[in-house]
């Protein structure tokens, strides 16, 4: 019974302070130090009673370390779901379409997005628009499907966007 609760707390355990190492990560790359340090000093503190409680057992099993890893892996699938729902910001996505196609162009902004719209040449000398907009990161998957929609051989890339200052976002 003592090595099933050990393994029970160890899994718990590990899922949380990886969990909270996913969210600390994230804080650090969007310049949120101070929160940052508050999770990782609780991110530390689970794993090193964790680790202090899996290895001063005097049970010697190979269910402690695979509780240990399966509560890792969890925590690692389970912070970045909890990521994508909770950690808000822009992206800026640049796309190619594959001609002058102003049709394309009219009802993406038809749709709301604001779109800054250049003219570029494409590989063969050939004249294209390069549409860039600026959206928030829930947007993405219903702005990619609009524009794979409107035209099946655009070329999107989407970055992170650390600031945006005036403009126009939906």
């Amino acid at each position: 019974m003592e090595l099933v609760l050990l393994c029970v707390k160890v899994f718990f355990a590990r899922i949380l302070d990886v969990s909270i190492g996913t969210f600390r990560t994230l804080g650090t790359v969007k310049g949120k130090t101070f929160l940052a340090a508050v999770l990782g000093f609780t991110e530390v503190f689970i794993w090193f009673v964790v680790v202090k409680d899996a290895l001063n057992t005097n049970i010697d099993s190979i269910f402690i370390p695979l509780s240990y890893s399966l509560g890792y892996a969890t925590g690692t699938f389970l912070g970045g779901k909890l990521a994508e729902k909770f950690i808000t910001g822009n992206l800026t996505m640049q796309v190619v379409l594959s001609g002058t196609l102003d049709d394309v162009v009219n009802t993406i902004r038809e749709k709301g997005y604001a779109t800054t719209v250049l003219n570029v040449k494409g590989q063969e000398d050939v004249d294209k628009y390069m549409l860039f907009m600026e959206i928030n990161k829930k947007k993405l998957n219903e702005v990619r499907h609009l524009i794979k929609e409107l035209d099946s051989k655009a070329f999107i890339v989407v970055n992170e966007t650390k600031l945006v200052q005036n403009g126009y976002l939906k």
